[in-house]
């Protein structure tokens, strides 16, 4: 059997981005020096520990008897029973590769002409970037085989790569097509030439998801290749047998077999994290670091948006920035126009400012409040309210530089809560300071006239109407003691 670790020195040697990969260490991090860097989690066999299932596996439902053939040698017949632990084929034994026996998984034996679909489907339970499949057969390879890759957890395939004795009939794919750059997400169909791989002594399927893709040098910079390597779940799809098998004289030589899948590949972190966890609800995600967040570190952190997400290069960590909110906010929101206008500098706008503050940073007073100018405006106490008096006070917006609110005519003080001199306080919420009346002669006698007129008016009428009231500043029972209240220099 053909060992994962076989496989990985293989693809290291034959396709140089594959080995540029390798070149960074497990042990890196994602700063040197304090300042951020590329990083990647661990190059790994995907499949270890995944979830694997097959459409059809022999001995679930009864027992059955199997015949496996390989090319130039005899049949081997046995039972397959999974009630029986050593005549049982299940999908586990598709990645016991360190085993010291050889262990195969077997379909049920295939009783009806091609197509013979059979499927196994591997679910990672998060987005990875995937270098190579490696699919290695107890028996001859089968005819045609399709491997699919899903990024959304199997809502929707892609065709990953096609292998067939007659790609345009079985598949519609023309064969060993040329890849240009325009066509970099196509699928390719290549004959298994007898079912064999000269590269190997045991039936293997080899597929690099790199090979012939003219980017393939430069995937941190290729978004379109990005997306081609990354995958949630891989579907492998036996279409036919071999011909030699599909026509053996007993249906019991008519099985798919193999004995040991792996998938190379890393958890996709985007170049922000080199490792990834198993977070308390079970589900992997990456340990995002550069102010990233995300089960991919796929988007900036709610205060770090001055400046678009990017992936992380070997050119440029592409780190997240912190958006300029002065300490009063922890979310804040990137602006396309705002990051143009300002020459690709920055483009984040604070959002829900705390302690009282406005604006696209959090740096001035909102309305109703003003500048204390004693202390930083990142002070969690820098701004205070006006609190305008409600009777003295115009309105609720005092000055935001000083505080100031605006008094109404006869009223000071910064809160418009004191009568200025030579006015004293009313009890009117309208007019809650009016200027004094003097103790002259003058004075007098017009408060004896309107004592005089006030009294005509109770004569002759007992009540107001619409048109008989009392003259303009006349009221009823006007006693000059209680409409005059004594002056009081204090706060209302």
């Amino acid at each position: 059997m053909i060992s994962f670790h076989r496989l990985f020195f293989f693809f290291a040697l034959l396709y140089p981005s594959f080995q540029d990969i390798l070149d960074l260490d497990e042990e890196d991090t994602c700063y040197e020096n304090n300042k951020p860097v590329f990083c990647l989690p661990k190059f790994e066999n995907v499949v270890e520990g995944k979830k694997i299932t097959a459409s059809s596996t022999c001995g679930l439902k009864n027992k059955s008897r199997i015949c496996l053939k390989k090319r130039n040698e005899y049949l081997k017949c046995d039972v397959c029973d999974s009630t029986d632990r050593t005549k049982q084929h299940p999908t586990d034994f598709l990645t016991d590769s360190d085993t010291p026996n050889k262990t195969c998984w077997i379909s049920e034996a295939l009783m009806t002409p091609p197509p013979h679909n059979v499927s196994i489907r591997i679910h990672f339970g998060k987005s990875f970037e995937l270098t190579y499949i490696s699919i290695v057969f107890c028996q001859d390879a089968p005819d045609s085989v399709a491997l699919y890759k899903s990024m959304d957890y199997g809502q929707h395939w892609t065709p990953f790569q096609y292998y067939s004795s007659s790609c345009m009939d079985f598949y519609g794919v023309r064969p060993n097509q040329t890849i240009t750059r325009d066509n970099e997400q196509e699928a390719l169909c290549s004959p298994l030439k007898g079912g064999v791989s000269a590269t190997y002594d045991t039936p293997t399927i080899a597929f690099s998801t790199l090979e012939h893709r003219p980017n393939s040098f430069n995937l941190d910079n290729s978004p379109v290749l990005q997306d081609w390597v990354t995958a949630t779940d891989i579907k492998i799809i036996f279409d036919r047998l071999l011909q030699n098998n599909a026509l053996a004289s007993s249906y019991m030589t008519m099985h798919y077999a193999v004995s040991d899948l792996s998938i190379g590949g890393r958890c996709k972190c985007n170049g922000h994290a080199d490792r990834c966890i198993t977070d308390e609800f079970g589900r992997l995600k990456c340990v995002c670091k550069h102010n990233t967040e995300g089960r991919d570190c796929e988007r900036c952190k709610p205060l770090y948006q001055d400046k678009p997400w990017a992936r992380a290069t070997k050119q440029n960590a592409n780190e997240c920035v912190r958006c300029n909110c002065n300490g009063h906010s922890n979310v804040c929101r990137f602006n396309k126009e705002l990051y143009e206008w300002s020459g690709h500098t920055s483009g984040g706008i604070c959002q829900d400012c705390k302690h009282n503050t406005a604006g696209r940073f959090c740096h001035y007073c909102k309305e109703k409040y003003y500048r204390d100018v004693t202390v930083k405006i990142s002070h969690e106490q820098a701004c205070k309210a006006c609190d305008c008096h409600h009777y003295g006070s115009k309105g609720k917006v005092c000055n935001s530089a000083n505080g100031q609110c605006p008094c109404k005519v006869g009223v000071i003080g910064r809160k418009c809560n004191l009568c200025a001199t030579g006015y004293q306080q009313t009890r009117s919420k309208i007019v809650p300071c009016q200027r004094k009346i003097s103790g002259r002669k003058s004075d007098r006698n017009r408060k004896h006239r309107r004592k005089k007129n006030c009294w005509k008016c109770l004569k002759r009428s007992k009540k107001a109407n619409a048109t008989k009231f009392c003259k303009r500043d006349y009221g009823k029972n006007c006693i000059s003691q209680s409409f005059w209240p004594s002056y009081f220099v204090k706060d209302f």
